[in-house]
């Protein structure tokens, strides 16, 4: 049998199977071989098999868009399934309101549905994917025993730093869902709390001024310019890093402005 005539061959035993014509022994004879009924379930099972991988791995199934997993472009099929069950919710209450004739095309079955829900019971939200991203790694954080970060670059996970993100909702708390409020709350949120303070973007000159008067303060207590690698200096209330401060200094001294090694010169600074 030519390439050909095997191609109309194939597909006609595919559509005799999904009209329940094929004999069934036929049928088994043909999966003993390998057969793929179909092409969009073959999709269909790829897919959720690399989603329920990523979920195993992250503890959640809700990748950016432009994740891929295993090859597979997972985050653009993750997207792809919540625009489907989108449709499918929004043609079910337009047929709950007395609508005919609407196409079930495009749509997520029930069953698609339940399947992603068992790898992940929040993989369709109603409001937008990253922000339950960074709920759910703030949920696992907290159920694992950590405490709600206390400030920026306190606890970052998955590239998400909890710390900004929890301030951005205590900051933006009218905006939110009372959903999306109640599952703050459940965490320990607290909408009548500051939240985390986010530091404003210095310029350098504000950070130099911060890096020298903490110099100047370890130098007045210590009598020299010689901290620890990791010593963290306390200047008001804020932490800073004066040991890397220094050595970030001395591996670009000869760039360094005149008037600022001076600064330090005063100081005992080794070069």
């Amino acid at each position: 049998m030519s390439g050909g005539l095997l191609g109309v061959w194939v597909a006609d035993q595919r559509r005799y199977y999904a009209a329940g014509t094929l004999d069934a022994k036929r049928g088994t004879a043909l999966e003993n071989l390998g057969m793929v009924w179909s092409v969009h379930a073959s999709a269909w099972d790829a897919g959720l098999a690399v989603a329920r991988d990523y979920a195993t791995v992250h503890g959640h199934c809700l990748p950016g868009a432009a994740v891929a997993w295993d090859g597979f472009p997972l985050g653009t099929w993750m997207m792809n399934m919540r625009a489907a069950v989108r449709k499918a919710r929004e043609n079910a209450a337009r047929r709950a309101n007395g609508e005919t004739d609407i196409s079930y095309a495009g749509e997520l079955s029930e069953a698609r549905m339940e399947a992603l829900s068992e790898i992940d019971p929040g993989w369709a939200p109603d409001w937008e994917i990253g922000w339950q991203r960074a709920y759910r790694l703030t949920l696992a954080h907290v159920q694992a025993g950590g405490a709600l970060p206390a400030r920026p670059g306190d606890v970052v996970v998955q590239g998400e730093d909890l710390g900004v993100w929890i301030a951005g909702q205590v900051a933006a708390w009218d905006k939110l869902t009372p959903s999306q409020q109640y599952l703050l709350e459940t965490i320990g949120v607290d909408p009548e709390s500051r939240g985390v303070v986010v530091p404003a973007r210095r310029s350098q000159s504000d950070r130099w001024a911060a890096n020298l008067a903490a110099a100047r303060q370890f130098h007045a207590r210590e009598g020299h310019l010689r901290p620890a690698r990791k010593h963290i200096e306390i200047v008001d209330g804020e932490e800073i890093k004066l040991g890397s401060f220094l050595d970030n200094i001395r591996r670009r001294a000869a760039k360094l402005p005149a008037e600022r090694r001076a600064d330090l010169d005063a100081l005992d600074m080794r070069w």
